[in-house]
């Protein structure tokens, strides 16, 4: 990336643009009644992401870069994501609809302003427009949020989007090899790279193999049809334990009906398309399909390294030292302890906040999530 200031301004720019743009389409497609409902506990009403994300734009680019006046500051802890939990959301004062649309607007009118003003450089919220970057993904990563808000709500369509086009290549191989080596893990160059991603350190890894593709829903039927879901041996003794108490039997949105498996995806229910990658399934429902194939889920570093590594060049494409910024929140609270370590993206990812060294997190129980699966296995147990 350049470090031309105009060049950096424009970057920053479309990508702020680009993510309102995506907030507005996900917040006025549905009426009043829908922005304020909790349409699952586990998420947020849509009127607290939309004022939320306003919040931390006010709080980050016009008080902390723009050294403005704060606009709202009576809402501060209304929209403090680690104060109040999202169950509990629903009865905060929270802004109405045409309120958090208007602030949410004012809000940005003033941060483009900002932005204009800002030598985007000379501290490290600055650097690169690091801050600017980071409020991009933050509303990205919060348009990812409402995006599953709105496949949990019942009801019509309310969103549409045309079929993704279809690949014309050949037949891929079921799996890859990944030699045995060093990797640089993370990175210390791209600019608006996430504390979590920093910075960049050398794993070596023994040789494995992975899935060319994430594992299809058909795979995954086999899976169901096998039995998977009665076989104890296939779970962990956590996962078993909860999908007995949860009665699960197939991932989330699916039902079986008429002799054949559906999906409910945004409010229309179809056939389980059975070349797609599944999803809505916990950490430990890919776990134990892992253990039924005969392989396991990759660790971390695996799936960085076959997702970044060049063998040919020896390099990495586009842990120690790490320091959380700018703020303790983002990264020491969810990474560690209960929490599972997401990585890649889907189609309910902006390129923004979708790179190699990108890491999220969420707990194993979820299903909710747009997140498929890969399995792998070690080289040494393939005859590789």
């Amino acid at each position: 990336m350049t470090n031309d200031p105009e060049s950096l301004r424009e970057r920053a720019a479309r990508a702020l643009l680009a993510a309102r743009d995506r907030t507005r389409a996900l917040t006025t497609c549905v009426d009043d009644h829908d922005l304020t409902a909790q349409h699952s506990p586990l998420m947020s009403p849509l009127v607290w992401d939309l004022a939320h994300i306003g919040n931390q734009e006010e709080q980050w680019l016009l008080r902390a870069v723009g050294k403005r006046d704060a606009l709202r500051p009576d809402i501060d802890s209304v929209y403090d994501a680690f104060e109040h939990p999202r169950a509990e959301r629903p009865s905060l004062p929270l802004l109405p609809p045409a309120e958090a649309h208007g602030y949410v607007a004012d809000v940005r009118s003033r941060v483009l302003d900002v932005l204009e003003s800002s030598p985007l450089h000379g501290a490290p919220l600055l650097d690169s427009g690091f801050a600017f970057g980071m409020i991009a993904q933050h509303e990205q990563q919060h348009d990812e949020t409402m995006l599953i808000t709105h496949q949990l709500r019942r009801g019509p369509a309310a969103l549409t989007a045309p079929e993704p086009p279809r690949t014309a290549d050949g037949p891929l191989p079921a799996e890859v090899l990944v030699p045995a080596g060093p990797f640089t893990m993370g990175t210390s160059t791209e600019p608006w790279a996430l504390d979590n991603e920093r910075p960049a350190h050398r794993r070596l890894l023994p040789a494995f193999l992975i899935d060319t593709t994430p594992v299809s829903n058909g795979a995954y039927l086999d899976f169901i049809g096998d039995g998977g879901y009665d076989e104890p041996r296939w779970w962990s003794p956590e996962g078993w334990d909860h999908i007995r108490e949860h009665r699960l039997q197939a991932p989330l949105f699916w039902c079986h009906e008429g002799g054949q498996w559906l999906r409910r995806r945004f409010g229309v229910t179809e056939p389980v398309p059975p070349d797609e990658p599944v999803l809505h399934v916990s950490w430990y429902e890919a776990d134990a399909y892992a253990r039924w194939a005969g392989r396991r889920l990759p660790t971390e570093e695996e799936w960085e390294k076959a997702a970044r590594h060049d063998p040919a060049g020896g390099r990495s494409r586009r842990c120690p030292g790490f320091a959380a910024f700018p703020y303790r929140e983002y990264s020491e609270v969810f990474f560690g302890g209960p929490y599972k370590v997401l990585r890649g993206g889907s189609f309910a990812v902006d390129p923004v906040a979708c790179r190699g060294t990108f890491r999220n997190w969420d707990l194993p129980v979820r299903r909710q999530i747009f997140a498929g699966f890969r399995t792998a296995r070690d080289a040494d147990t393939a005859g590789a």
